[in-house]
């Protein structure tokens, strides 16, 4: 018999909105495969929600904080009830941009150079001070990021030197460390990768944004991005990313699904810039675009990830 399943969505995040958008999203494809399904907005009062409703899996549509970090998966183990996606660990991994790095670096996988700023350190030493310490290690342009924020909320492109220290202040207007890393012009692609102990990369998607740049507007305005399958680069280029995509999933320990973003500079040289182990699940998403052009419509990518769940518990 099939288990009641909760779309667990919303949360505290600054990803709120969308996240209420894929959890929607998940919850009607849930219903059309012939589940019993209800959505629950996360809220402090989450476990008596879950007692209530009597649920017997969780689907995650959570993003950000509380949701992709490890602590509902935390909680739902103590729960004793399953749930899609990644674990407690490979949640707080992911989750963590900074933590992913040095575990890809750590599995000799190739990432962009990066140095790392804590909030503290900046405002004893002053921005002026570590502005002038970054330009020393890492050339312009750069990328500086909130390591734990996703929907790339609190990240900016930084091409002069002077715009360093207002970069670093969004960033800790985040978390209490930024991340700064090494910019690399190039081709934008992400990989969607499925399965538990065997899993696998789906086609690949080229990410062409409106902009310029994928960021927030980009991501989830309908026509500001183009989605391009297969992305026009080498057939071989693409393997060896599909490769790369695995492998990263394999060392941060993921289940179920994920996302692993990728630049390919002018040199055909792919770097791994990020994981999302609950990526969206919206009408203009990458995860279900990429499931789509291997003939897995949505709602049976949705039943796939239910079964999946179901296999590792």
């Amino acid at each position: 018999m099939a288990p009641k399943i909760g779309v667990l969505m919303g949360g505290r995040s600054s990803e709120r909105d969308v996240s209420l958008r894929t959890g929607d999203a998940i919850y009607k494809a849930l219903i059309t495969k012939g589940y019993s399904a209800v959505q629950i907005d996360v809220g402090f009062d989450i476990i008596e929600r879950i007692k209530q409703e009597g649920i017997e899996l969780a689907f995650l549509a959570l993003h950000g904080k509380y949701g992709e970090d490890g602590s509902i998966q935390g909680l739902l183990e103590m729960l004793d009830i399953p749930y899609t996606g990644s674990g407690v660990m490979a949640s707080a991994l992911a989750m963590d941009k900074i933590a992913t790095k040095k575990i890809i670096l750590f599995e000799g996988l190739p990432t962009p150079l990066f140095k790392t700023i804590m909030c503290r350190e900046a405002r004893e030493a002053g921005l002026e001070h570590i502005s002038d310490q970054i330009c020393r290690e890492l050339e312009l342009p750069l990328v500086v990021k909130a390591p734990t924020q996703g929907s790339t909320i609190g990240i900016s492109f930084v091409h002069r030197r002077e715009d360093l220290g207002a970069a670093l202040e969004l960033a800790f207007r985040y978390d209490p460390v930024a991340l700064v890393e090494q910019f690399i012009e190039g081709v934008e692609i992400t990989a969607a990768v499925l399965g538990n102990d065997n899993p696998a990369a789906l086609p690949l998607i080229e990410i062409v944004s409106a902009t310029g740049v994928y960021d927030y507007e980009a991501k989830y305005t309908a026509g500001m991005s183009d989605h391009i399958i297969p992305p026009r680069i080498p057939e071989e280029r693409q393997n060896v990313i599909k490769d790369l995509a695995v492998s990263t999933f394999k060392a941060l320990g993921c289940r179920g699904l994920a996302r692993v973003d990728f630049i390919m500079d002018s040199g055909g040289s792919p770097y791994i810039l990020e994981v999302n182990t609950i990526p969206g699940m919206t009408a203009t998403s990458l995860f279900p675009d990429a499931a789509r052009a291997s003939g897995i419509e949505f709602p049976d990518l949705v039943d796939n990830l239910v079964k999946l769940s179901l296999e590792k518990s």
